[in-house]
């Protein structure tokens, strides 16, 4: 005996997009039903008609069908008015933001002697900010629980690079925290990697790195689109409508640093 088509469509709604893809191998019905907008507007976030709307420079109606419209958003897509990337994950649905530096809190970063604002064209964002000298840094992103997937495990990174004329960023770990509601976390970590360091002042810095850096501290890894992240914590969220506030700081060597160069704080599901 064979389900209708449209209770198939149903039941596959319940499943994942990986599911629904693997099933629709099985029959010409699942095939037929694993190409409903039953099932790919079940995939899609609940909000999702209203993040169409904050859109940068895109049409939905490019995308006549649920399962187009969902794999298009796959892809990173600018929204509020370019100061945000956003995008869903493919094999589960969930959703991940990308927050560009304009859209962070930087000490003093409106000061042209600390930090230069600049076209980069590797980045998806009009611009990005690179520390030109600085001695004491703060970075902060924050973004709202109900702007993400409901009851998940979420990372967060800062995605960055490292220009040539740096210094000064491999003196001491950095101090990370993620803090939800009244709930925080803190960590360390290193913005460049251990064979980047510069050797400038070798005797005099070789020993008190070996004091400061305990050598488990995140160290930064590369993505695919040429930039590199480092990551700063994890939270989980919840049912409730909760701020996430997301910072990297170095506050305390009062040492001078520079060539930190930052497109923005990304959110996304934990791995």
């Amino acid at each position: 005996m064979f389900l209708p088509e449209d209770c198939v469509s149903t039941i596959l709604s319940l499943t994942s997009p990986q599911d629904a893809c693997r099933s629709s191998l099985v029959s010409s019905t699942f095939n037929s039903a694993a190409e409903s907008d039953v099932v790919w507007e079940r995939f899609l976030p609940s909000d999702y008609q209203e993040l169409l709307l904050r859109l940068v420079n895109d049409n939905p109606l490019k995308h006549p069908t649920k399962k187009e419209l969902f794999f298009h958003l796959c892809n990173p897509v600018l929204i509020d008015g370019g100061r945000k990337s956003f995008k869903i994950e493919r094999a589960s649905g969930k959703k991940s933001y990308l927050l560009s530096a304009r859209e962070l809190s930087i000490t003093w970063s409106d000061e042209p002697m600390y930090w230069s604002w600049k076209h980069m064209t590797d980045s998806r964002f009009a611009e990005g900010v690179e520390l030109i000298t600085i001695s004491w840094l703060e970075i902060h992103g924050k973004i709202r629980t109900q702007s993400l997937s409901k009851n998940t495990a979420y990372s967060a990174y800062l995605v960055m690079n490292i220009s040539n004329r740096a210094y000064g960023l491999d003196m001491a770990p950095f101090e990370t925290s993620v803090k939800v509601g009244n709930r925080v976390s803190y960590g360390t970590a290193c913005v460049c990697r251990h064979d980047e360091m510069k050797q400038q002042n070798v005797d005099s810095d070789q020993t008190m790195k070996a004091k400061v850096f305990p050598g488990n501290e995140p160290i930064p890894s590369e993505r695919n689109c040429g930039w590199t992240e480092i990551k700063l914590g994890e939270f989980f969220t919840g049912e409730e409508d909760e701020e996430v506030n997301i910072s990297l700081m170095e506050t305390k060597g009062y040492h001078l640093k520079a060539g930190l160069v930052i497109e923005g704080i990304e959110v996304r599901p934990k791995d």
